[in-house]
């Protein structure tokens, strides 16, 4: 008795089988952590769509998660473009972390620069000039700290500019927007995971659900010393302690310049 052949058809980027991780739409860049990139769609950060990041605060560790895909788009001399970030960048900060602060472009809206006397932008223009830089084309990376309500159809229509974005696209919210619906296809949730440490849950990919949170190990921002200090309270026994990275020092003394500011 014979068999009807076996026919292989090929899945459009779009769709994936239940039980596999899809592919990425464009492409992907690598996390610069094998663990992430284990578990994200085309093996790293995607291109071409929106990355929502949920913090519950910032200063999580975000940029250290981000750095180093973002000094890699820096090396091939494509620039950032940040919107609203929390705070003014600290070039120290940045440095230890391999950006340059020459190849970064900040958009702070009327609310984020809470009065200084400058050019101002209104909230609303932050929507309008994330959604055209998106579709310019020409820039590595986009980072927009957006508030947790936006109108309906802001981030619909965000995500179709980010098709015509050659890099990632990301969202940094506020972790209570978890439970609303994104078009985005790829949100993270993170939090503090200890000293170093940040917890990276992920709420939707292209793929089956995350199960359990990933535990990644960021670049030190303690010294030593301080290290020591905090994970002895926790019980670590010294022999496991991590490494200070190089510029480690450099980096804990901007962030407490920046917190006393």
């Amino acid at each position: 008795m014979s068999h009807p052949p076996v026919i292989h058809t090929a899945l459009h980027p779009a769709l994936w089988h239940a039980h596999q991780l899809g592919r990425a739409g464009k492409s992907a860049l690598a996390s610069g952590f094998a663990l992430l990139d284990a578990e994200l769609p085309g093996g790293g950060w995607p291109t071409g769509v929106l990355t929502e990041l949920l913090l519950p605060h910032a200063g999580l560790g975000e940029l250290r998660l981000l750095a180093p895909v973002l000094a890699g788009l820096q090396r091939d001399q494509r620039s950032l473009m940040w919107l609203d970030p929390p705070a003014a960048p600290c070039a120290w900060a940045l440095s230890a972390l391999g950006l340059d602060v020459r190849q970064l472009v900040v958009v702070q809206s009327r609310d984020g620069l809470k009065g200084r006397a400058r050019d101002l932008l209104p909230a609303a223009d932050i929507l309008w000039a994330l959604e055209q830089s998106l579709k310019s084309g020409h820039l590595g990376a986009v980072l927009a700290w957006l508030p947790s309500r936006l109108p309906a159809d802001a981030l619909r229509r965000l995500q179709l500019a980010a098709q015509a974005h050659e890099g990632p696209a990301f969202l940094l919210r506020d972790a209570q927007v978890r439970t609303r619906p994104s078009p985005a296809p790829l949100r993270l949730l993170l939090g503090s995971a200890g000293p170093d440490l940040l917890r990276v849950s992920i709420l939707k990919r292209r793929g089956p659900p995350l199960a359990q949170a990933l535990t990644l190990t960021l670049a030190p921002v303690l010294s030593a010393t301080a290290l020591a200090r905090a994970m002895a309270g926790r019980g670590v026994p010294e022999g496991l302690l991590p490494d200070a990275a190089p510029g480690a020092d450099a980096l804990q003394a901007a962030l407490r310049a920046r917190s006393a500011a």
